[in-house]
C-alpha cells in the first residue's frame, strides 16, 4: 500500500500552487493528481503552473494524472476536458460524462466523486479502461474490502480517501457567492479568501459542514490513521491524501512513516497529525460504519 495525493480542491494563488508541487515532488508519495475539479472559473488564474508542476513531479519519480471537473456543464468545460486528453497523461474522471472525451481503450483513473458502490460498477469501469479507482469517502470497511477484491480481480487498483475534508457534494450553485450576497457569475472569486474552505454552522450554532465554492465538504478532517492495518488487509492499494493549507509535506511524510511500520509498532499517527494540524477536528466514522463525523480517537 502506498500514497496518492489527490487534486487540490481549493482556490490558491499561482505562487502557492507552484510552491506546493515543487515541495511535493520530494515527498515519499507515489502519485499525484493535478488540475481543477471544483470550479472551471478558477483555472485561468493558475493553469500556467501545471506544466512546470508536472515536470517537477515526474522528475521526482511520481506518477501524474490530470483531473476532470466534478460537474461538467458548459461548452467551454467540455472543451477543457478534450484538452486534458491531449496532455498525454492519464485523466482522472470525476464526472462520468468525461468518458465521452476519452477514446475507447485509453487507460484512465476514477476519482472519489464517481459513485462506485458495487462490484458491477468496478467491472464496468475496468472494461471501459479504468486502471485506478478512488472510492467515495462514505464507504464502510466491509464495502471497501468487497470492492478492493473486485478491483484486484479486474486488474484495477483501489484507493481509499485517507486524509482531508471529505468531498460530499457538488452543486450548480456557489455557496461562497451566496454567503456574500453575490451572484455566481459575479462571485469576484470570494472563495479565494478561504484557502482551506469556509466553515458553516447550523442555525442554532452547531458546527456543521465546510463550503468551498460550489462544493460541500465535511467539517472535520477525515483520517484513516487508526484503520491502516485493516485497510491493508482488505487489499486497498493506496491511501489518498487531499491537499490543504499548512505543512502538507510533513503530513505526507507522517503517513509514509506509518505505512513503513505495518505491524502497528510505528509512530502514533494521530498524535503527529494533531501536532501538525493544531486546532483541526478529525473523524473516521464513515470507514467504521458509524456517523461520518465521529472519531475513534476522540477520547485521546
Amino acid at each position: 500500500m502506498d500514497l496518492t495525493v489527490g487534486s487540490n480542491a481549493f482556490f490558491w494563488t499561482a505562487e502557492t500552487v507552484r510552491d506546493f508541487y515543487d515541495a511535493l515532488a520530494t515527498t515519499p508519495v507515489s502519485r499525484v493528481v493535478i488540475g481543477e475539479w471544483v470550479c472551471s472559473k478558477r483555472l485561468p488564474f493558475w493553469q500556467d503552473e501545471i506544466p512546470g508542476a508536472v515536470e517537477a513531479l515526474l522528475a521526482g519519480g511520481k506518477e501524474v494524472a490530470v483531473t476532470s471537473l466534478a460537474l461538467i456543464t458548459l461548452k467551454r468545460e467540455r472543451k477543457q476536458t478534450d484538452d486534458l486528453v491531449a496532455m498525454g497523461l492519464p485523466v482522472e474522471v470525476n464526472d462520468l460524462s468525461a468518458l465521452r472525451h476519452i477514446p475507447e481503450g485509453t487507460p484512465f483513473w476514477v476519482g472519489p466523486m464517481v459513485n462506485v458502490y458495487n462490484e458491477g460498477t468496478v467491472n464496468w469501469l475496468a472494461r471501459r479502461g479504468a486502471t485506478r479507482i478512488c472510492l467515495p469517502p462514505e464507504l464502510p470497511l466491509p464495502a471497501i474490502a468487497t470492492l478492493a477484491k473486485a478491483g484486484a480481480e479486474a486488474g484495477v487498483a483501489v484507493e481509499v480517501w485517507a486524509h482531508g475534508r471529505a468531498p460530499l457534494a457538488i452543486s450548480g450553485r456557489c455557496y461562497h457567492a451566496r454567503l456574500t450576497d453575490r451572484a455566481k457569475d459575479s462571485c469576484q472569486f470570494v472563495c479565494g479568501d478561504d484557502p482551506d474552505g469556509r466553515d458553516v454552522d447550523t442555525l442554532d450554532g452547531h458546527a456543521f459542514l465546510t463550503v468551498n465554492g460550489v462544493q460541500t465538504l465535511g467539517r472535520a478532517v477525515t483520517t484513516v490513521a487508526r484503520q491502516i492495518n485493516a485497510l491493508r488487509e482488505a487489499g486497498v492499494a493506496a491511501l489518498r491524501l487531499s491537499p490543504h493549507v499548512g505543512d502538507f509535506v510533513a503530513v505526507a511524510e507522517a503517513y509514509a512513516a506509518r505505512l513503513a511500520a505495518p505491524d502497528g509498532s510505528g509512530p502514533d499517527l494521530v498524535a503527529e497529525l494533531r501536532r501538525l494540524m493544531p486546532g483541526a477536528e478529525f473523524c473516521d466514522g464513515f470507514v467504521r460504519g458509524d456517523v461520518g463525523s465521529s472519531f475513534s480517537g476522540a477520547a485521546a
